[in-house]
């Protein structure tokens, strides 16, 4: 089984990657099932139908000179995820979300300290990871900490043991792609981060309900 199951496409304000073109570049990479995850920030950025001036980026190629900085159109999103459904069923799995909350890099905006060492939030970590064990949820290992070059994984090593640790199981694995070379980009590498960590499986999603995969 092979999945991404972090992927942005031009309904995610920082990515300018089609839809269908994801669609096909995934189906020719060998992709079995893949999840979009459009951005969605709130308190940082405005939906799509909020009244007021809207805050723009630069448009990509193919797109308008400007393009609205936004959270996704939710509407449009749903109906291109059903067409793509329609479309390329039997070749390729779809499953669609919401990425929810500030991102990493957004940190030091909002806390001057910066980056804490893991042992100061170990206590504070393990009360959220049982929570999210308890309540029947998961947590991600995102791969394009190698892509930037990143010295530890997303979430750490030490964060990733910790769950394992508490007994954790349950956990999905995605690239974060927002271009086509990032597309399933590390996803074997990350299995086998995971394998060396302790784990044994790792997770796609069926009608919000787990299904596990062996390493």
């Amino acid at each position: 089984m092979r999945a991404d199951y972090h992927v942005h496409t031009a309904f995610s304000d920082d990515s300018t990657y089609p839809m269908e073109d994801v669609m096909r570049d995934a189906i020719a990479r060998g992709i079995d099932e893949l999840c979009f995850t459009e951005h969605v920030d709130y308190g940082i950025k405005k939906d799509w139908d909020e009244p007021g001036e809207m805050p723009v980026r630069k448009g990509g190629v193919g797109e308008p000179a400007e393009m609205p900085l936004a959270n996704a159109d939710y509407p449009r999103y749903y109906e291109a995820v059903c067409a793509m459904q329609e479309k390329y069923a039997g070749q390729i799995r779809i499953r669609f979300g919401l990425e929810f909350g500030a991102q990493a890099h957004t940190i030091p905006r909002y806390d001057l300290a910066g980056a804490y060492l893991f042992e100061k939030l170990r206590p504070v970590l393990t009360e959220i990871l049982r929570a999210v064990i308890a309540d029947g949820k998961g947590i991600e290992l995102n791969t394009s900490s190698h892509r930037y070059g990143l010295p530890d994984l997303t979430p750490s090593r030490d964060i990733l043991r910790l769950y394992h640790e508490l007994g954790g199981r349950i956990i999905t694995i995605g690239s974060d792609s927002h271009k086509p070379d990032h597309l399933g980009a590390y996803i074997d590498e990350g299995k086998a981060e995971l394998r060396a960590l302790g784990f044994r499986e790792f997770c796609t999603f069926e009608r919000m309900q787990p299904i596990f995969h062996a390493l």
